[in-house]
């Protein structure tokens, strides 16, 4: 059984599960959190849902590996591939999903048109059907993929004139549809809401669920009697790609420095990205 102590595994295809870990750390200051952003394989929303699923199976051993207690994968896409997978896999351990705003939204909506911005796979994926058919039966919801921001922020640009124009491009047009309420459906995008604010009126709500996630996360531990009582100890982060590279961004995004240890690839992991990507191309873009 873990022990209570024990610290808490997070992941992301990249930087954007910073904004989740953030809240976690304000809810469950006393957990000692772990951070692998999958940067070297960013972003997910154009992986095909076999090889997300395989990064993840790799990313949960690797936490197991290091003790941890509970794992949240704090990425939609990474949700949508591969939570069912790895709670089969591992019945007994805590693993936590992000999913968009959809229910907050639809009862938050005044208009009754709610807009979501979020990845392609989010978007087409059938978690996402499932729940609009669940939550808003009686609003209007209008999708927007958003390529390119996911890019923008792992490279730590929060504030260019490319990403102002990029991010308008898919904003206008849910503003002109009568959008009162935006989700935020992807974990990279709350690191935006600075510049969403001077973009949208001051009566459209924007929504995301990184403090949902760390209320779910304290129930399961508090349900398991895992919730830490001692001060945690610092974040430590890896990276799958060049962890200088995840470091140089940190003050920007997690506003501290910190160190970033090398997250070590299996040879099997990279001949099943070939595989998985080339049947991907295959199925859909041939």
């Amino acid at each position: 059984m873990a022990e209570r102590s024990a610290p808490v595994g997070v992941m992301d295809s990249g930087v954007g599960g910073l904004s989740v870990l953030a809240e976690i750390q304000r809810l469950l200051p006393n957990e000692s959190l772990l951070y692998v952003a999958d940067c070297g394989h960013v972003p997910y929303g154009e992986k095909s849902p076999d090889y997300i699923r395989q990064r993840c199976r790799h990313i949960a051993g690797f936490f197991r590996d290091q003790g941890a207690k509970a794992m949240v994968l704090a990425c939609n896409t990474a949700t949508v591939a591969a939570v069912a997978d790895l709670r089969e896999r591992y019945p007994d351990w805590p693993l936590v999903g992000m999913e968009p705003a959809v229910k907050p939204a639809a009862a938050a909506t005044r208009s009754g048109v709610v807009g979501v911005l979020a990845t392609t796979g989010t978007l087409q994926s059938a978690k996402f059907a499932a729940l609009l058919d669940r939550f808003a039966c009686d609003v209007r919801v209008v999708t927007q993929p958003c390529p390119g921001l996911v890019e923008r922020i792992e490279a730590g640009d929060l504030t260019s004139a490319h990403l102002r124009q990029l991010l308008c491009s898919y904003v206008q047009p849910l503003l002109d549809a009568g959008c009162d309420t935006l989700i935020l459906g992807c974990t990279h995008y709350p690191f935006l809401r600075p510049m969403l604010a001077d973009m949208v009126p001051a009566d459209v709500a924007i929504i995301d669920t990184g403090a949902a996630v760390a209320r779910q996360l304290e129930r399961l531990l508090a349900a398991r009697s895992l919730l830490a009582a001692a001060p945690a100890r610092p974040v430590r982060f890896w990276s799958s790609a060049d962890p200088q590279a995840l470091r140089s961004v940190l003050p920007t995004l997690w506003q501290a420095d910190a160190a970033v240890l090398p997250l070590a690839l299996k040879k099997k992991c990279e001949k099943l990205r070939f595989f998985t990507e080339l049947s991907f191309q295959r199925r859909f873009l041939c």
